[in-house]
Order: C-alpha cells, then sequence, then structure tokens
C-alpha cells in the first residue's frame, strides 16, 4: 500500500522543484525528503525523478503519479475541512481568488445569494492576476479562481484546470474632459495615435495589452504614465494626464470624464472561473451556481449600456 505521506513529498517536490524547497515547504530536513522519495521509487520499483546538479525533473511515472498525489490531498483537504466544519458547527470553508476589478460587483454580486444560504460557510478571498491565482488553484489552495484572458494576451492553461467563460467585457477608451473625441460614442485605436496615454504595468508578464494592440495599428502609443489600479487612471484622465483603456468592469466612477466604445474585435476580455477538476469541496457547487447567476446578470447589464 502507498505511503499518503510520500506521496505528498513527491507532490511538493513536483511544485517546488528542488529537494531543498520541497523540505521548507514540508518543514522536514533535505535529507528526510531525499530519504522519502528514495523509499517511494523503491515501493514502485521506478524511477520518480530525474536528478540534475541544481534541480529535480519528474520522469513520466513521476509526473502521473503526482497528479494521483493531487487528487488524495485534495480529498484529504475536503475530509479536513468537512471534521473542521463539524467540530464547529460550520458548513466548511471556501476559498476564491479573484482579479480586482471583479470585486467591484461581480463577486459581490455571486456571494451576496452564497453567503444567504450558506450563512456559516468561512470565506477566504485572495486577490491577483490569473497567473498569480492559477498556480495556487492548482496546488490546492484556491477551491475556485474568477479569471479573465485577453485575446491579445492568452495565458498557458494547466490540465487539471478547468476554465469555464461566462461573457465578454468590453474594453472602454475614457478621454479627459472637453477632448475632441468625447461626442463620439464609438472610436477607432487609430484615431488615438498622437495622444498622450495613461498605461499599465503588464503585470511583469509581458508586454501590455495597450502596446501590443497600437502595434498591430501600426503605432507605438506615447505612454506618459502609468497605472495598474483603475480609479487612479480615471482619476488621472480627469486631471488631463491623457487617454486611457479601461475595461468595463474596472469602470466604477466615470464623472467628469467621457467614455467611448472602442471599435476593435480584439480589445476585450473574456470573464471566467477557473476550477480543478478533483476538487470535492462540498460548498464550491452551491458557489459556482451563484456565480452563474451573477455573471448572466452582470454580463447583461454590460451588453445593455456598451453594446449599442
Amino acid at each position: 500500500m502507498l505511503n499518503s505521506a510520500r506521496l505528498l513529498v513527491l507532490l511538493e517536490i513536483a511544485r517546488r522543484g528542488t529537494i531543498v524547497a520541497a523540505a521548507q515547504a514540508l518543514h522536514l530536513s533535505p535529507s528526510a525528503v531525499s530519504h522519502q522519495l528514495a523509499r517511494l521509487e523503491q515501493e514502485l520499483g521506478v524511477a520518480l525523478v530525474e536528478r540534475a546538479p541544481q534541480s529535480l525533473r519528474l520522469t513520466a511515472a513521476g509526473a502521473r503519479l503526482a497528479e494521483h498525489a493531487q487528487a488524495i490531498a485534495d480529498l484529504m483537504a475536503v475530509a479536513r475541512d468537512d471534521l473542521r466544519a463539524h467540530a464547529e458547527a460550520t458548513a466548511g470553508v471556501l476559498r476564491v481568488g479573484f482579479f480586482v476589478s471583479a470585486g467591484l460587483d461581480l463577486l459581490p454580486r455571486a456571494l451576496s445569494g452564497f453567503a444567504a444560504r450558506y450563512p456559516r460557510v468561512e470565506l477566504e478571498l485572495v486577490t491577483g492576476q490569473p497567473q498569480e491565482l492559477v498556480p495556487d488553484l492548482e496546488a490546492g489552495r484556491l477551491d475556485a479562481a474568477v479569471v479573465f484572458e485577453h485575446p491579445l494576451d492568452p495565458w498557458c492553461r494547466e490540465a487539471t484546470v478547468r476554465v469555464r467563460m461566462f461573457f465578454a467585457e468590453p474594453q472602454l477608451v475614457v478621454l479627459p474632459p472637453r477632448h475632441r473625441l468625447g461626442r463620439r460614442p464609438v472610436v477607432r485605436l487609430a484615431e488615438l495615435a498622437d495622444e498622450s496615454w495613461i498605461g499599465t504595468h503588464g503585470g511583469g508578464i509581458g508586454e501590455p495589452v495597450l502596446e501590443r494592440a497600437c502595434a498591430a495599428e501600426g503605432f507605438r502609443p506615447r505612454v506618459r504614465c502609468r497605472s495598474d489600479h483603475y480609479q487612479v487612471t480615471v482619476n488621472l484622465a480627469r486631471a488631463g494626464m491623457g487617454v486611457a483603456l479601461i475595461p468595463a468592469l474596472g469602470l466604477a466612477d466615470d464623472a467628469g470624464v467621457h467614455v467611448c466604445r472602442l471599435d476593435h474585435p480584439r480589445l476585450h476580455r473574456r470573464i471566467g472561473v477557473a476550477t480543478r477538476a478533483t476538487n470535492r469541496n462540498p460548498v464550491l457547487h452551491a458557489f459556482l451556481t451563484e456565480l452563474d447567476a451573477a455573471a448572466a446578470e452582470t454580463g447583461s447589464l454590460l451588453e445593455r449600456r456598451w453594446a449599442g
């Protein structure tokens, strides 16, 4: 019979890439982790890792066993949460990651209905970009992640993660007061080629979407300043610092600025939820049901406001 503790050691090695890092995460000595790995390979009669001077790489057998270990870890987490719920007279724990602008309307709308039905569920909410949240989802530290994806900036999805998209969220152009295009309901990106822009930092994952979109239109935007906080960006536009692209969910206050739809087939975000196929958290399904309903409402509101 396989030892579950040794399987968890293998899972941590798969996540961390080295014996030392796995040992630190497990609060064990490196020699203890090496011993557990060796015992596991001996019991199975198959090599689970390929050793290099500075790192380890899982063999095909090791990768498959790590997937089974993740499923076992998920079941153990569910058992732990279920016992804690019994002991504390609660209904469990739900861990949800989300990008910040989803927290302005979409997520509160979903949690309102969920909390009314399950008032004793403990909620753990974590903010981050999709590329930050998905690794935590894979590792079992999150039950679900509300995510987005740009057609101009797709991210790599792992086989263990399911992503279901809800609706397309338009990118909007925010113009300062008295701007020459302020009376226009729709503008084209090329019409803004000579403007000063308020850009973003791109989340440290590559060239920001604004620069990619402008490059496809044949120009490079003149970025005057950058902010990843959408309300700060709107305030900067209101102060006359430049024009900006804002996703519709991030536009909480448009007083004192002009907002136009953008005529561009690839400047939007697809909003969805990512989950793990092996997750058996009993309250997850109820949350996803509420999130489905909230997404339908939010998507409908955005379509009515910005589609025509």
